[in-house]
């Protein structure tokens, strides 16, 4: 379990261990979401396109497919974690 303590200016420090398995960096953003039962989630939102600019760089012979740009996406995003 990973375990952090609010500050008295409202600050939480998100465990290393937890910011690496969410690839979190600085600068990323979070929501925060209290669900009905009490509980909080924490989603980081989703990056700007112009993070992963330059995946496609390469001139395509053929239009990509939808699998073939999640998965350019995904090793872009991979070798930014890197």
């Amino acid at each position: 379990m990973a375990v952090s303590t609010l500050t008295s200016k409202g600050q939480v420090t998100i465990p290393k261990r937890v910011r690496e398995q969410l690839r979190l960096e600085t600068g990323d953003r979070l929501e925060f979401r209290v669900e009905e039962d009490g509980s909080i989630r924490i989603y980081p939102i989703a990056r700007k396109v112009s993070e992963v600019f330059g995946a496609f760089a390469e001139k395509a012979k053929r239009p990509y497919s939808a699998r073939e740009m999640k998965k350019k996406v995904s090793e872009s995003m991979r070798r930014r974690n890197e």
